[in-house]
């Protein structure tokens, strides 16, 4: 049987190259299950099967939490029978929402700036990521949560937001025993892609990946003994592996810059030569990441942007620049 306070994993197969996702029964005053897999009927048999494991079945689930609005993470949402408790950080509300007037400007702000990155137009069909039969609609958004917020049926947990992967990207965290469900904020092998999203509020697109620094090094201010990952194995000594992270993509930045100190480049140039293989078959994760490190060296200084028949051209700053 599965004991109380215990955090139980569950992993789900998902279409993607990393192959599968975690999601975590926890039973506190509420049987709880953090993030919700993908939507597909392979991966809500398995999870079915491996709840009759520990002797629940879906019914038994009381409310859901949902680390982040990636559709890997929220899909089984449709499954689930009659009332539900769903939380998650207010961002996530859209998403939720079927709301096609959301969606399409999602599409529309990913169209532009493909533009201004020089993209191609053959690879419009690559912004799959916004198709509405993704994501669950029978399930919204019950109530927000937010850094600092205990959560009801989980005694000890906390929520810590930690923007970077996604713009409603949470933890959950336990000051007792300093354990932590880490959604995608933090994986052991594999390092999680700053993704671009629209602007929720204003008109200023986000920068993943100065944000995804600075939740990282929030986390180096707290003790944490173990992590439950939304992807592979739970790990130890986080603080090990954030400075690590930190450092590689100190590194991968100082490499664009290199590239252009030679010559002036568009983000999809720059993408296709830091990404020749993955920029075919996932551009958007490789056009992020190649933004992530443009965004980290103008942070500093390091580089002059301008636009030029509305594509954004690159350079590396040089002595005299302004």
């Amino acid at each position: 049987m599965f004991s109380k306070d215990a955090i139980y994993k569950i992993t789900i197969p998902i279409p993607y190259p990393i192959k599968d996702v975690n999601v975590y029964v926890v039973k506190g005053d509420a049987l709880t299950l953090v993030d919700a897999g993908m939507k597909t009927e392979e991966a809500w048999r398995v999870f079915e099967h491996k709840l009759k494991e520990i002797g629940l079945v879906p019914e038994d689930i009381e409310q859901v939490i949902l680390t982040h609005h990636h559709p890997d993470h929220i899909g089984l949402l449709d499954f689930f029978d009659g009332d539900l408790r769903v939380l998650g950080h207010r961002l996530l509300a859209p998403w939720l929402s079927h709301d096609v007037r959301f969606f399409d400007r999602q599409k529309e702000f990913f169209l532009e700036l493909l533009k201004q990155f020089a993209v191609p137009e053959s690879f419009k069909s690559h912004l799959d990521h916004l198709d509405l039969s993704l994501y669950p609609r029978n399930h919204p958004l019950t109530s927000s949560i937010q850094e600092g917020d205990e959560i009801d049926g989980m005694p000890g947990f906390t929520v810590i937001e930690t923007p970077g992967h996604a713009q409603s990207h949470i933890v959950l965290y336990n000051e007792e025993d300093c354990r932590m469900i880490g959604g995608d904020h933090l994986l052991k092998t594999i390092s999680s892609n700053p993704v671009l999203e629209m602007p929720y509020e204003g008109k200023e697109r986000p920068k993943p990946q100065l944000q995804y620094n600075e939740s990282l090094k929030k986390l180096l201010h707290i003790p944490i003994s173990v992590v439950f990952p939304g992807h592979k194995d739970e790990f130890f000594d986080p603080h090990l592996l954030i400075r690590n992270r930190l450092d590689k993509q100190h590194e991968r930045a100082l490499t664009v810059l290199k590239h252009l100190e030679k010559q002036e480049m568009t983000v999809f140039a720059l993408c296709k030569l830091l990404f020749p293989a993955a920029y075919q078959q996932e551009l958007l994760f490789a056009i992020s990441e190649t933004v992530a490190q443009l965004d980290y060296l103008e942070q500093y200084g390091k580089i002059n942007k301008r636009i030029e028949n509305g594509v954004l051209l690159f350079s590396a700053q040089r002595r005299g620049d302004k």
